[in-house]
C-alpha cells in the first residue's frame, strides 16, 4: 500500500483546482499585465500617479462593456462586427434627439433603444434567415456608419448637457471613475450569467454542438437572438459613454473599435471559433490592453503603431494556439 500512495497522490495535485488554475489561460494573462504595468512604472515617471491611471481606464472601460456581450456570442459561435457601427448611429440618434430638446434621461433612453434595434436586426438576418453572422454583420457595419455619415456629413453634434457628462467624465469617489463602475457592474452580470445559470451553460452547448443542443432541447436560435439584442444593447451603453465622455458626435466616433473589441474576447482566452472562454479572462484581458495602450501613450508612439500593435496581437492570439499543437504534435511523433 505504501508504495502506491505517492502515485496516488501525484495525479490529485495535479488534477488539484489550485493547479489548474495557475497553469490556466487566465493565469498567464494575470502575469502579463503586472509584467506590463512594471514595465510602464519604469518606463515613465506619470505612470504611476493615481489620476494618470484613473485615466488609463477609459483605454477599455466602453470596449470592454461590448466585449463582455461579444464573449457570449462568440463562444456561441457567431460573431457581431458592427457594434462600433452601432455606436456611430446611436450617438448620432442621441445628437438628433438633442436637437428636438431631449435632456438626458431622453438621451440615454435613444442611445440604448437603438443599440438593442440595431442588435434586432443582425439578429434577425442570422436567427431567422440563416445568413452568416460574419457577411450579415460586415453589412451592417458599413450600413449603420453610412447612415450617421447620411445624417451628419461632416458636421457633428454638440452642446449635450452638463448632466449627460457625468456619464462618461464623472467620478463615483476620488479617481473611481462611473466607467469604472459601469465595468465592474456588467463584468459580475456577464460573469454570473455565463458560469453560473441554465442560459450559459446553453451558449457553452451551442458553441460546440449546436445540432446536438438543438436535439437535447436548447432553443438554440432563440438564445442567439438574445445574443446579438445584447450586444447591440452594450454598444447603446459604450455609445452613451462615449458621447458623454467627448461631449461631441460625430459619424467616424468609435471608427475601428470592433477590432479592438473582438482583440479583447481574443485574448481573454475565448476560441474565436467557439464553444469555451471565460469572463474574468476577458476583463484581465481588458486590463492587458488598457495598460499597454496608456503605456504606449505617455511614450508618446503614434495611434497607427498602436494599431499595427492590436493587429498583430489578434493574429498572435489565434494563431498561437494552433502553433503550440502543431509543435506538441510533432514532438510526440
Amino acid at each position: 500500500m505504501s508504495d502506491t500512495l505517492p502515485e496516488r497522490r501525484i495525479p490529485d495535485r495535479l488534477n488539484s483546482r489550485a493547479y489548474r488554475l495557475f497553469r490556466s489561460w487566465e493565469a498567464l494573462l494575470l502575469a502579463v499585465a503586472i509584467a506590463i504595468f512594471v514595465v510602464n512604472s519604469f518606463a515613465s515617471p506619470y505612470f504611476l500617479s493615481a489620476w494618470n491611471l484613473s485615466d488609463a481606464t477609459f483605454n477599455f472601460t466602453e470596449k470592454a462593456m461590448i466585449a463582455f456581450a461579444m464573449a457570449l456570442l462568440i463562444i456561441s459561435g457567431e460573431i457581431d462586427l458592427s457594434v462600433a457601427s452601432i455606436i456611430a448611429l446611436a450617438s448620432t440618434a442621441m445628437g438628433l434627439a438633442l436637437q428636438y430638446g431631449a435632456g438626458t434621461p431622453e438621451l440615454v433612453v435613444v442611445g440604448l433603444v437603438v443599440g438593442l434595434l440595431c442588435g434586432a436586426f443582425n439578429a434577425v438576418f442570422v436567427t431567422i434567415l440563416g445568413l452568416p453572422s460574419i457577411v450579415v454583420t460586415i453589412g451592417t457595419m458599413s450600413l449603420f456608419r453610412g447612415i450617421s455619415y447620411i445624417i451628419l456629413g461632416d458636421d457633428a453634434f454638440r452642446g449635450y448637457p452638463s448632466s449627460f457628462a457625468w456619464f462618461g467624465q464623472g467620478y463615483i469617489y476620488w479617481v473611481f471613475t462611473v466607467e469604472m463602475l459601469f465595468f465592474v457592474v456588467i463584468a459580475v452580470i456577464y460573469g454570473v450569467v455565463l458560469h453560473k445559470t441554465n442560459f450559459g451553460r446553453a451558449v457553452y452547448a451551442i458553441g460546440n454542438n449546436p445540432t446536438g443542443a438543438l436535439f437535447s432541447g436548447i432553443r438554440v436560435q432563440r438564445v442567439k437572438f438574445i445574443l446579438f439584442l445584447l450586444t447591440g444593447l452594450m454598444s447603446g451603453v459604450a455609445a452613451v459613454c462615449l458621447t458623454s465622455r467627448l461631449g461631441s458626435t460625430r459619424p467616424s466616433i468609435a471608427q475601428g473599435m470592433e477590432l479592438e473589441v473582438v482583440t479583447m474576447v481574443v485574448l481573454g482566452g475565448v476560441n474565436i471559433l467557439g464553444g469555451s472562454g471565460s469572463i474574468p479572462g476577458v476583463v484581465i484581458a481588458a486590463f492587458v490592453m488598457g495598460l499597454v495602450t496608456f503605456g504606449l501613450g505617455l511614450l508618446n508612439v503614434p495611434g497607427i503603431v498602436m494599431s499595427i500593435f492590436i493587429g498583430l496581437l489578434l493574429i498572435g492570439v489565434i494563431a498561437l494556439p494552433r502553433l503550440w499543437t502543431m509543435l506538441a504534435r510533432r514532438a510526440r511523433s
